[in-house]
């Protein structure tokens, strides 16, 4: 049986303390020699914390979601992405994958609960009790997953005989959320709210009710999302959080152990679990700088008095780092400044930099002046890279899934929604906010606080902080889709940089500022020759709002239905 070790570390101020999760697939024995004391147990748990369970991840910085988003690019275009295409079908690999490993997740957690009763005579109850929890908040995760993007989908709850598995049908998916809510709440209740220093990272109370207030919110039952959210927040004590101080920090492995994250995935180099971050890395860094922040996300930040760039005194669109929210600089690398050892500077003009690593002028290859495939935005992503990632061309930082100012800024959104906007919602608002700026909620005066109570007003500045606050996090796709937006954004042009032979330098790097409609979504098209239509974006609103039931599932059972349109 093959065994996967991953070695769990706690630092503390003055202690630290190890402890090792052996991994091991409990689908190597039978069902029937398994699950017969608690070892065996335990491993069947802990082969879920898996990172391929709960974020299909390129980079632990942000899930494959984001790449669908109007935030990011990969330069593949239209052959490696046909939600951004429009060419989404039931035979795609990637949503075939998708819901195949939810079903593999729910499967497992389905033979557990079946059988964990062989192992009551030598496992304390309160042990089996706790296991159900983290395996039936697994299975809620999984199912809303699978109701967000796919809707309708088939709620099985006890394993099945293969000819069962042949003849099950889809189940409304308000059905499979009450079974999604019984399954969040059976594990808030019976989990506990910390562990000991020596099984740091499993799912506890907080976790649970932090995905349930994600899960509520995707649904629309914006009082689910604020009951579960405010539950979080007025946790105390040993396993209750906090934002952390510095946003770009709680990015890095110095973060991994911030009280701000509810939960992540354990990654390690020397445990061989890590991803190879090269299509983030510049070019000059070793990369290919093939994974970039588009344009529109860029604008998306506001500037220094809290109004949007195309409302601000403050924004200069030649210098578009100047005055603006600490954020960007956090996510994305300033033209200019030294990034993994080498000046990033993308000008067409600009053939050599300065490298702080070698001491000396380089080759320029950050610049398609240089390099044909420097980054076509001319942007590149900041955010959770670390000098290592170069060094070795590898990424081992934790995958994070849930931290707490999502939970904040749930929290807000649901009682806007709700009708409710009062001072708690300005408050954690202005929490997350704050933080960006380094300073505490109560310095007003130091950042750009909300002081509004105007529905309307609010719910267009909490979608702006989502955006900004998630970056690269993998949450903007799912946000477009549930605020139906989808259809307005992910049918405008990727805008790039000019050519250099048509750049205009005195135009560099952009010609004027960007109109933001309504909804923060930017608009090119004045701009003319004087930008670059990179790649033209097509969305469906007959139909991708969700995605295909994949075709071999369909073969398998001829009960299953296929969403309209596909």
């Amino acid at each position: 049986m093959k065994k996967i070790t991953i070695t769990i570390c706690l630092i503390a101020a003055v202690t630290s303390a190890c402890k090792k999760l052996d991994l091991s697939p409990p689908s190597s024995p039978s069902t029937a020699s398994f699950y017969t004391n608690q070892a065996e147990l335990e491993l069947a748990v802990n082969d879920l914390y898996r990172q391929v369970f709960w974020i299909s991840s390129k980079e632990s910085t942000g899930t494959f979601e984001e790449f669908f988003s109007d935030n990011c690019y990969y330069r593949g275009g239209a052959g490696s992405n046909p939600i951004i295409a429009g060419t989404l079908s039931s035979s795609d690999a990637n949503t075939q994958t998708y819901y195949q490993n939810c079903y593999k997740a729910i499967a497992r957690v389905n033979s557990f609960l079946e059988n964990d009763n062989r192992a009551a005579s030598n496992t304390p109850a309160a042990t089996i009790l706790r296991l159900e929890g983290e395996m039936r908040l697994i299975r809620a995760f999984q199912y809303s997953k699978l109701i967000s993007h796919f809707g309708n989908v088939p709620l099985i709850t006890k394993t099945q005989t293969l000819s069962e598995a042949a003849t099950v049908a889809r189940t409304d998916k308000n059905t499979v959320y009450k079974a999604i809510l019984a399954d969040f709440d059976f594990a808030a209740q019976n989990l506990p709210q910390t562990y000991a220093t020596s099984e740091v990272k499993r799912l506890t109370k907080g976790v649970a009710l932090a995905l349930e207030a994600r899960a509520a919110l995707y649904m629309g039952d914006w009082a689910t999302a604020k009951t579960a959210s405010l539950a979080v927040m007025q946790l105390t004590g040993a396993g209750s959080y906090t934002l952390n101080n510095s946003y770009s920090a709680l990015f890095q492995k110095a973060g991994e152990m911030s009280t701000e994250i509810i939960f992540s995935i354990v990654r390690d180099q020397t445990q061989k679990v890590y991803d190879v971050p090269d299509d983030i890395l510049t070019r000059n860094a070793g990369g290919f700088g093939a994974t970039m922040p588009t344009r529109e996300f860029v604008d998306a930040f506001e500037c220094t008095d809290g109004k949007p760039i195309n409302e601000s005194s403050l924004y200069d669109f030649h210098n578009p780092f100047k005055n603006r929210d600490p954020r960007l600089t956090a996510t994305v690398v300033e033209f200019g400044t030294q990034w993994l050892g080498y000046s990033y500077m993308p000008h067409p003009d600009s053939l050599t930099v300065y490298s702080s690593k070698l001491g000396r002028r380089v080759t320029n290859n950050d610049t398609r002046g240089v390099a044909p495939f420097a980054s076509f935005t001319g942007f590149v992503w900041r955010k959770g890279v670390e000098q290592s990632w170069s060094d070795l061309h590898v990424d081992d930082n934790d995958a994070i899934v849930i931290r707490f100012a999502e939970v904040l800024l749930t929290y807000a959104e649901a009682k806007i929604e709700l009708g409710e906007a009062d001072a708690t919602v300005l408050d954690a608002l202005n929490r997350v906010r704050a933080r960006a700026y380094g300073v505490n909620v109560s310095q007003t005066t130091a950042y750009p606080a909300i002081t509004t109570l105007d529905v309307a007003q609010l719910r267009t500045i909490l979608r702006r902080e989502r955006r900004v606050e998630f970056g690269f996090e993998g949450l903007r796709y799912m946000d477009l889709i549930r605020w139906k937006l989808a259809e307005k954004a992910l049918t405008r042009p990727i805008i790039a940089l000019p050519d250099p032979a048509a750049q205009n330098r005195a135009k560099w790097p952009f010609p004027g500022v960007t109109p933001l409609d309504e909804d923060g979504i930017a608009d090119y098209s004045s701009f003319g020759t004087d930008v670059k239509v990179q790649f033209v974006r097509a969305f469906d609103k007959n139909k991708q709002y969700l995605w295909p039931i994949p075709d071999v599932e369909r073969r398998a059972d001829p009960n299953i239905t296929q969403n309209p349109n596909y």
